[in-house]
């Protein structure tokens, strides 16, 4: 963020629910809308549009809202997702990464056990992180609902990465193009120095 403001850019830092600083809930459904709460953040500082990059379910999250409300976003990064955005939700992914965050992932289970590894640092709330993931569900995105977005768009996603491929998604979206982050994975994504680069200098 530091390079952004460097270049002129405004910043605004925003983490999902039951993330960084944002609030942590332990019930469910108070996470069913991510991608309303995250518009009524933009809308909340009054900003005509903003660009906006989102990671992994932050990307996801981005892509829903800029799904429903398209001019209240210039160009946009979404990086660490793939195709799975067109396929319904699968409970037993969802339950490998919370038997990682509480413990009990299966010890060949390297996804899980990353993911219970970052999960339990300090600063998150574990049962924040599992009532994040035992929300109700959104339907798919679909094909049709992703050529009204006319935004210019950049997926990127390491060629590592499980969420991939996003050779769909790519292609469904009108003004996107498909970045591919060489020997990089999901979990380092964020700080690929490709990734960094990317964004600054899209937004720069």
């Amino acid at each position: 963020m530091e390079l952004l403001r460097e270049a002129g850019r405004t910043v605004v830092a925003y983490d999902l629910p039951g993330h960084g600083s944002a609030t942590k809930p332990h019930d469910p459904t108070q996470y069913a809308d991510l991608a309303g709460h995250l518009l009524a953040h933009v809308e909340q500082h009054g900003s005509l549009s903003v660009d906006a990059v989102g990671f992994s379910l932050g990307a996801i999250t981005l892509l829903r809202a800029v799904s429903r409300t398209p001019d209240a976003f210039g160009t946009v990064i979404l990086a660490g997702i793939g195709d799975g955005v067109f396929s319904p939700h699968d409970p037993s992914r969802s339950e490998r990464i919370l038997a990682g965050l509480e413990g009990r992932a299966e010890p060949g289970d390297v996804t899980a056990r990353i993911f219970g590894k970052i999960g339990n640092e300090a600063h998150n709330d574990v049962r924040a992180l599992a009532a994040v993931l035992r929300r109700p569900r959104e339907e798919p995105l679909t094909h049709e609902s992703l050529t009204a977005i006319t935004n210019p768009v950049i997926v990127a996603l390491g060629d590592q990465d499980f969420s991939g491929p996003a050779t769909r998604l790519s292609a469904a979206l009108p003004n996107a193009r498909l970045v591919t982050l060489k020997g990089i994975d999901h979990f380092r994504t964020p700080e690929s120095f490709d990734f960094i680069d990317l964004v600054v200098n899209t937004f720069s």
